[in-house]
């Protein structure tokens, strides 16, 4: 077997920490990291000493880590830097991984795919929760016909206000608040349960009533209208209080013409109380961020275009740039299929 070299891209993104940790332990992968705009996060975490906690070899900067000749790059940046990151890296010859959602605008995350497509590399988008073992069962039935015929899909993405990293309530740097955070996931179980079916309508609202300090908007109800005639809803708030037991949730309610289906993506756990914190939750369980590794690693060492790619990327991009711009007019906004 021969050594994959994978380089990690910025320390921005606070699942960075779980993939370096899941690339540590694949055998046969080497890693190596660079935050090039770590010391723009005054009083975060970042930069060469992230990468000793972690006990990950550091570069300088990118053209270092590229000089490096990496298989892949797991890029884990502010969320408008993804593109220029995927430019340079591709160009470079390196196969990318992105961090969700793949771009703040439609023409951003097309162009990630034309440049991924002219370098011959591909381009894979952070979507963990499809690797989910309950959702592959879900996935399966409704391929199936279990469920009968698909008519509606009620979808939940809430957790708490961003802390720790000050980038997420930047829209500068963000793209915009809970609707670009949370719509996404919801959007990429879509379009695998849905296996591309393009989105053709968008209806959104958005408010700050939570965390009105916030520069973004702190909740939004998101609904898709898919071109079979699907209609899906997403409820992509900031709505867990700071003394909630973990970070927040994702759950799935899939209505079909012969039954219906419950995920909840974050349920394998144990409820208790602990002195001085009160309720407290013990996840077990998949990995979710290490099965997403684990389906780069193996693309990398078989040749194939792993899975969700960049077009699944374009697709969620669209649906929540549609998503800001009905919130705007406060109109249905109609998407070319």
């Amino acid at each position: 077997m021969s050594t994959l070299r994978i380089g990690l891209v910025s320390f921005a993104h606070t699942h960075a920490t779980s993939y370096a940790r899941a690339l540590l332990a694949t055998p046969g992968v080497e890693v190596l990291a660079t935050d090039p705009d770590h010391a723009e996060r005054a009083g975060e975490s970042g930069g060469p000493a992230m990468a000793r906690e972690l006990g990950l070899d550091y570069a300088e900067d990118l053209e270092t880590l590229l000089a490096w000749r990496p298989d892949a790059v797991v890029i884990c940046s502010e969320n408008t830097r993804h593109r220029s990151y995927t430019e340079r890296c591709a160009a470079a010859g390196a196969h990318v991984l992105c961090e969700k959602p793949l771009a703040t605008s439609v023409a951003d995350a097309e162009a990630m795919v034309a440049a991924c497509e002219a370098a011959g590399v591909f381009l894979m988008v952070a979507f963990p929760v499809r690797f989910h073992p309950a959702f592959a069962a879900l996935r399966d039935a409704v391929a199936a016909g279990d469920l009968g015929t698909v008519a509606a899909v009620s979808g939940t993405n809430n957790g708490k206000l961003p802390a720790g990293r000050a980038w997420f309530t930047d829209p500068a740097l963000a793209g915009g608040g809970a609707m670009t955070d949370h719509t996404v996931h919801v959007a990429d179980l879509m379009d695998a349960l849905l296996d591309g079916v393009p989105p053709v309508g968008v209806y959104a609202q958005a408010n700050r009533l939570l965390h009105p300090e916030a520069a973004v908007e702190t909740g939004g109800l998101v609904s898709i209208e898919y071109a079979n005639g699907v209609v899906a809803t997403v409820d992509c708030s900031w709505s867990k209080p700071d003394d909630y037991p973990t970070w927040g949730g994702l759950t799935l309610h899939v209505v079909g013409s012969e039954g219906q289906a419950d995920l909840d993506a974050f349920g394998d756990r144990v409820d208790g109380f602990t002195t001085g914190r009160g309720q407290t939750w013990l996840s077990y369980g998949e990995d979710l961020d290490a099965l997403l590794v684990a389906e780069l690693v193996d693309a990398l060492r078989t040749g194939r275009r792993p899975q969700p790619d960049g077009a699944v990327g374009v697709r969620t991009t669209r649906v929540v740039e549609a998503a800001y711009a009905s919130a705007r007019s406060g109109q249905p906004v109609r998407l070319d299929p």
